[in-house]
């Protein structure tokens, strides 16, 4: 390739750098699983808001001295990527400030705030960045290449040799890695859902929380409307491990694909992009049998993504597209509008309206 003056020499760097940002992606997530680990921000978070030498994290993280030169380097990374921040201390009386042999002060940025914290984000994050999550990216060419029936178009199977939700019914550790990420993911949004768009709970006495996990969203809702009766359906080894005590929620063992007991509103909370189109319709038949007519309060309450509607700018559109990707480990899917409707009309719903008030997910309300 002939090499025509400085604009474009310039312009085949800059296309060399956007390829190297999209080549080494995976360094940035394996460094924020590295402070997740490590636990780093919890160990700046020890020092309070004027943040942590490297010494003091060492303190807290006990790696052992040979490794501290490479946590400076890894540090680097998570303050250049807006994990943490970085900046040299305030110069000491009668020091100029350019000693560049000051120690670096690490802070907390809004970011790795969501990692500290009673409800934190800790917990879906290290779920999203699990190895068994991870690792059937690595075969996502050859699987490409695979003709599988459509309802086995699974990349965990094809990794694991086992879907990942028979995974989760046989290993109570990857089963708790789930529930755990899902539990953290509602005690992080649930409070935002019901401040943003609390008229689609008002107006019900009774709720069911379809694949609702450990009760984390229903126990929201029940908190919020302490007139709505609330439970929880999922499975037998999900539901074996709800927690105990006066959580205001009834639990239910069942299977969403079979039937689903009667309220005035369903909910669903990142379930149905976990299924393709056949699946989702025997949910959502389901979900219309078991609440009354729209004039009487019947509705579903879906939370997910909705790809397209707004908002529309660049980083909620490639983390749309990514999370797209990411749930074909499930031979799940992420749909737009028209998608949507498709199989809201087709399980029998009449009406939706689509609420984008949740960064890249929205409240999505299906009147019977």
């Amino acid at each position: 390739m002939a090499l025509n003056g400085s604009t474009t020499n310039q312009a085949l760097l800059d296309a060399q750098l956007e390829l190297w940002q999209n080549t080494f992606g995976y360094i940035k997530s394996m460094a924020l699983k590295s402070a997740l680990d490590l636990r780093i921000a919890d160990a700046i978070h020890h020092h309070g808001g004027s943040g942590a030498t490297l010494p003091q994290i060492v303190a807290r993280i006990m790696i052992p001295s040979s490794k501290i030169p490479h946590l400076r380097r890894l540090m680097r990374v998570l303050s250049a990527t807006g994990v943490f921040a970085a900046q040299h201390p305030p110069p000491a009386t009668g020091n100029s400030g350019d000693d560049e042999d000051e120690p670096m002060l690490y802070t907390l940025t809004p970011v790795s705030r969501l990692l500290i914290g009673s409800q934190n984000l800790a917990p879906i994050t290290t779920m999203n960045l699990h190895p068994a999550f991870i690792s059937p990216f690595f075969e996502l060419g050859s699987w490409f290449q695979h003709e599988e029936a459509p309802e086995s178009c699974e990349l965990f199977k094809h990794a694991h040799g086992q879907t990942c939700w028979g995974q989760a019914d046989r290993d109570a550790t990857f089963n708790a890695l789930i529930n755990d990420g899902m539990v953290s993911d509602s005690n992080f949004l649930m409070d935002i859902a019901i401040s943003q768009c609390a008229g689609a709970f008002q107006g019900i006495t009774s709720l069911v929380d379809v694949g609702g996990g450990l009760g984390a969203s229903a126990q929201a809702i029940a908190k919020a409307f302490p007139g709505v009766k609330c439970s929880v359906l999922d499975l037998d080894h999900v539901v074996a491990n709800a927690p105990a005590g006066d959580t205001g929620v009834q639990y239910i063992a069942g299977d969403m694909f079979e039937k689903i007991p009667p309220a005035d509103a369903m909910f669903l909370k990142w379930i149905l992009h976990d299924w393709d189109d056949e699946e989702c319709i025997r949910i959502l038949n389901n979900c219309r049998k078991a609440i009354p007519p729209r004039e009487e309060g019947g509705k579903v309450i879906i939370i997910d993504m909705a790809i397209g509607v707004e908002p529309s700018d660049l980083t909620h559109k490639e983390m749309q597209a990514v999370f797209d990707i990411f749930v074909m480990v499930i031979n799940g899917k992420e749909r737009n509008e028209k998608e949507w409707k498709k199989i809201f009309f087709k399980a029998g719903f009449s009406d939706y309206k689509i609420t984008p008030v949740l960064g890249v997910r929205s409240i999505i309300e299906v009147y019977p």
